[in-house]
């Protein structure tokens, strides 16, 4: 069980329901984990059946892209740190802009149909983040990579795969959609997205608790859609819905390849990247989407059941940026349910693509028995477009896992924070640094310990002053 968080900081929370709730219950504004830690469920409240049946159904028909709900009346949706903080949003984020940084939590693949004792191990260790003494290392929001409840997102596992296991983590929690929460199970009448739509994405509603959440009190977050852009300080993420396919990811129609999908996504794409250009945005600015574009290429890639690159959506999404002339400084994204980080340079940029796929669901290793060992670094030639160079720069295949990532004016810092090290260790097992003025890998340059700390603390810290 982690050390106690730090209480919500949103709007004072309503009593608890000790009867779960059968319909949405109306707040006074957002509200976040639990006020007292509770030991971690050893079992789902719903035991998880199995899904042979759907995926053998499945697996005999021709799966395609589905049609997505489109923003209304908007190119570019957005949501904001201080609006999902509600009252207390404007003074919350002034103070984190007076830290100098933002530090967010990020992983994907989080819902497990088996137990919830994995999951827990990855939550537990990113609700201990909040036990810093420093502000400046405590985390403002996660950021989910997708995949939050298995196998159909059905509404009846958000319980046990998704508020149970996120009860103490005391911040609000964005999301990108997965394949698994658009996908339909065979022989029902669900719709694609319904439940992630009514616990995710819920702009202009006023602030209420869903039936999934039972007794818990995190309310459903605000975002306008399954694409949006997250504005915090310091940070821009633009989230992006690569569809339900198990491979490849598709944000577009390809040119007509599948003309149930609108090519709304690259007009949002390429609205926020224009809007970067004109205001000159100056802070980091991250991709996140479900698929990956690049998964490691091994010797020994005969496993039908290994999830791919996306090729063809990355192209989508290098045409936008080079007719806007803006790029991310990094790409996050999940689906492979491991740790797999890459640096792709093209011209000056030093661009990382980092998947976290490990935050709960089975691990999948990169290399079975028998096989050639995997090193990295190494080349990656097979996934380049012609002009660029991938290089796979480190993985972990044995554990489940998050990143802890940072962003200040000058750099953006991604963390790989693996869960068996336990919630007392705070270094990273692996780590990449991005100046954000050249694009270029940096070597990380933490604030100064004593920048923003008020000028007695500062005066007292550098002439050595003692308690």
């Amino acid at each position: 069980m982690p050390r106690k968080p730090k209480p919500p900081t949103g709007p004072p929370a309503d009593p608890p329901q000790d009867a779960g709730n059968s319909a949405p219950i109306p707040t006074s504004g957002p509200q976040f984990g639990q006020p007292n830690v509770s030991p971690d469920p050893t079992k789902f409240v719903i035991k998880h059946g199995s899904d042979d049946a759907a995926y053998k159904i499945l697996d005999k028909t021709k799966q395609y892209p589905r049609a997505f709900p489109i923003v209304p009346g908007v190119d570019e949706p957005v949501v904001t740190l201080q609006a999902a903080l509600g009252a207390n949003g404007a003074r919350i984020t002034s103070a984190i802009q007076k830290t100098g940084q933002i530090v967010f939590h990020s992983v994907g693949d989080t819902g497990n149909t088996r137990g919830p004792d994995d999951q827990n191990k990855v939550a537990d260790k990113m609700t201990s983040d909040y036990s810093e003494t420093d502000p400046r290392a405590v985390p403002s929001f996660f950021f989910h990579l997708g995949d939050v409840v298995y196998s159909f997102g059905e509404a009846r596992y958000y319980y046990d795969q998704f508020y149970d296991p996120y009860r103490d983590y005391p911040a609000p929690i964005f999301a990108l959609a997965g394949n698994h929460d658009g996908m339909i199970a065979p022989n029902t009448d669900a719709k694609t997205l319904e439940a992630f739509l009514e616990n995710f994405c819920t702009a202009g509603q006023k602030p209420h608790r869903t039936p999934e959440s039972g007794e818990l009190l995190r309310t459903a977050q605000i975002q306008p859609g399954v694409y949006y852009t997250l504005e915090a300080p310091f940070v821009r993420i633009l989230a992006l819905y690569s569809n339900t396919l198990e491979d490849p990811g598709v944000i577009s129609s390809q040119g007509g390849l599948y003309a149930n999908v609108t090519d709304t996504q690259l007009t949002f794409l390429s609205a926020a990247l224009q809007r970067v250009k004109k205001e000159n945005y100056q802070g980091a600015l991250i991709l996140a989407v479900h698929h990956p574009p690049y998964v490691c290429v091994t010797d020994a890639d005969t496993d039908p059941g290994k999830h791919g690159d996306s090729p063809l959506m990355l192209k989508d999404i290098d045409a936008v940026c080079k007719k806007t002339g803006v790029w991310p400084h990094a790409l996050l994204c999940a689906h492979a349910h491991n740790y797999q980080r890459f640096t792709r340079t093209d011209g000056q940029r030093q661009t990382p693509f980092v998947l976290a796929g490990n935050g709960g669901h089975g691990l999948a290793t990169l290399t079975k028995k028998g096989d050639p060992t995997l090193r990295a670094p190494q080349d990656q030639s097979a996934l380049s477009n012609g002009s660029d160079k991938v290089t796979f720069e480190n993985y972990d295949d044995q554990d489940f896992g998050y990143l802890r990532i940072i962003a200040n004016t000058k750099q953006l810092r991604i963390e790989y924070h693996p869960a068996s090290d336990g919630a007392e260790a705070k270094t990273p097992d692996d780590s990449v640094t991005v100046d954000l003025a050249t694009h270029k890998l940096a070597v990380y340059s933490p604030l100064d310990a004593t920048a923003n700390l008020g000028p007695k603390k500062a005066r007292g810290k550098k002439a050595g002053a003692t308690k």
